[in-house]
């Protein structure tokens, strides 16, 4: 950012340009309203200063954009491939989560493993995680977004190969540790692909990362199955995922930086030659969404003028705007987390087993809740950004209650029963399928509400926060079924955060669907006591449409902001 102001002012001054409106037809009114402005020239500018940074650019930027450049006639298609490739991560990572289910089955007789080492290989990855989200934001400072996914790629190669080739726990952890900590840094793509999305598509294709890591869970199952009966299968499972992370890394050097990144360094020019290939520059909403973005950027380097920006994250603390979406988009990771999914999900073969099912039985069960999850995914995906952030938060937790409710009833059933494991499946398909769907929102919600110079600082707190939980529901799993039952467990502790979360995602999650990250900052410059007070106006108006049977306006979810 500390460029901005010298390269912005090459193309006059566009902070005379009011376009910070609520809708982009007020945004088009007020530039006509506005006498002597030409679009045309500015862009032709800006088109100048990508050419000139293309002659002028440094071996170092070189080699960090490394890219071989597609280009689509339908400029939509080009955000919907980079968002694809992108969110291959998922798969990675959804694959390295739950593959534990199957070789855990194995690897213990093979390397002696006792129970307190067991939930150290199961939960190491967490903690590895945690380590790569520290590691993301300097790293995504320095090299960019998607850099900083390509360096996941060879954390995972490297994992994968050390636990494959494990001759002893000590490896294993090891391996476990690295694989996390390529979780932890490709936890930058929600980022990433949010910052090159088209507002209206935005939730959908941000969506795509969790839909992945359903596929990549289905995937850890399925492999896990594929080899439980092989000797050493346990080494093939836990190196598979070198496929996917080979995939991930050909396919990031087709895909650019993000545009919004290039600007937050300063680099407009290259931002152009992004942004053009990413928008139909002929409709000048794109335009404007361009100048938004600098115009912006250049506000907030004038904000920190006066302020230490080596510690820019202490905005988390003293400015309300960063505060308030720190607070929004870690309750709703933790609210994710602390419903149990990773406790269910790692355990899910040792689970199947405590209620009856054979060891090889228990491994093809698992299928069931990680094929739920992935179905569950695909609503949140496909109609997140009809319906709405907020809508969909506050459906989907009390669907997961219902599912936490029946797994507790499940447990409380004989053995001999056959309705116990009837039960039991139907709580966990139905909380697998509305997980997946609120899944969707702890990557979508951080991705899209921290401001951009803070937004690679806001996705490490926001990851970390969701590795630290699942470290810590996945490491005390035992420990706690053992002090609360499986059912008190699930029903009480998971269930009753479910509940909680519930309420205060009525009255503080505010509406961002169909909003530019420029708009979406304007929403969370609001004092919190507006914010409310439009929720609880929006709360009675859905009761209102509810009564008089308007489901389909409860549905589209408008945020009256």
């Amino acid at each position: 950012m500390s460029h901005l102001k010298n390269v912005t002012s090459q193309v006059s001054n566009i902070s005379e340009i009011d376009v910070k409106t609520d809708n982009a037809a007020e945004k088009i009114e007020a530039l006509e309203k506005l006498h002597g402005v030409d679009l045309d020239e500015y862009f032709l500018k800006y088109e100048q200063m990508y050419q000139e940074s293309q002659e002028n650019m440094s071996f170092y930027d070189k080699m960090v954009s490394l890219e071989i450049k597609i280009h689509f006639k339908n400029k939509t298609h080009m955000a919907y491939m980079l968002a694809i490739f992108a969110s291959v991560a998922g798969i990675l990572s959804g694959c390295d989560q739950s593959l534990i289910s199957g070789a855990a089955l194995q690897y213990p007789g093979a390397l002696n493993a006792n129970s307190h080492e067991q939930s150290l290989v199961s939960s190491l990855m967490g903690l590895g995680a945690v380590a790569g989200s520290i590691i993301m934001s300097p790293l995504n400072e320095a090299v960019g977004r998607r850099t900083s996914i390509i360096g996941s790629c060879i954390a995972y190669t490297i994992g994968a190969a050390l636990c494959a080739g494990s001759i002893d726990t000590g490896m294993l952890y090891a391996g476990r540790f690295i694989v996390g900590v390529g979780i932890g840094l490709e936890s930058v793509v929600p980022a990433y692909v949010s910052e090159c999305a088209p507002s209206a598509f935005r939730g959908r294709m941000v969506s795509l990362y969790q839909l992945f890591i359903a596929v990549g869970e289905v995937f850890g199952y399925c492999i896990g199955a594929m080899f439980e009966d092989v000797h050493g299968g346990w080494r093939f499972i836990f190196g598979s995922s070198l496929v996917f992370s080979t995939i991930l890394f050909i396919g990031m050097f087709f895909l650019p930086e993000s545009p919004r990144y290039l600007v937050h360094k300063g680099k407009v020019g290259l931002a152009y030659g992004v942004w053009k290939r990413l928008r139909d520059m002929d409709d000048v909403i794109n335009k404007i969404e361009f100048l938004d973005m600098i115009q912006q950027l250049e506000q907030q380097e004038a904000s920190e003028a006066h302020s230490n920006k080596r510690m820019m994250w202490l905005d988390f603390f003293t400015v309300p705007r960063c505060r308030r979406s720190l607070i929004y988009a870690n309750i709703m990771i933790f609210l994710g987390q602390f419903t149990g999914v990773n406790g269910v999900m790692y355990y899910m073969s040792t689970l199947m087993k405590n209620i009856g099912f054979s060891d090889k039985n228990a491994v093809n069960m698992s299928l069931v809740g990680g094929a739920s999850l992935m179905f569950g995914t695909l609503p949140g995906t496909l109609y997140m950004d009809y319906c709405g952030r907020r809508f969909w938060a506050n459906t989907m937790l009390p669907g997961q209650f219902l599912g936490l409710l029946l797994v507790g009833i499940g447990y409380l059933i004989p053995l001999d029963n056959p309705a116990s494991k009837g039960v039991y499946l139907t709580g966990v398909i139905l909380y697998m399928l509305f997980f997946g769907s609120y899944g969707c929102l702890t990557w979508v919600v951080p991705a899209e509400v921290y401001p951009t110079y803070l937004r690679s600082y806001g996705m490490t707190c926001s990851s970390g926060l969701l590795y630290l939980c699942s470290f810590i529901i996945t490491y005390n799993f035992t420990r706690m079924t053992e002090a609360f039952t499986y059912t008190g467990l699930t029903l009480g502790f998971y269930g009753g955060i479910a509940f909680v979360g519930w309420i205060y995602q009525l009255l503080l999650v505010p509406e961002t669907k169909g909003k530019s990250l420029e708009e979406i900052d304007d929403i969370f410059s609001k004092p919190t006591s507006v914010l409310i007070a439009i929720n609880i106006k929006n709360i009675k108006r859905d009761f209102y449409n509810i009564f008089h049977g308007n489901f389909k306006e409860v549905a589209k979810g408008d945020s009256g902001i």
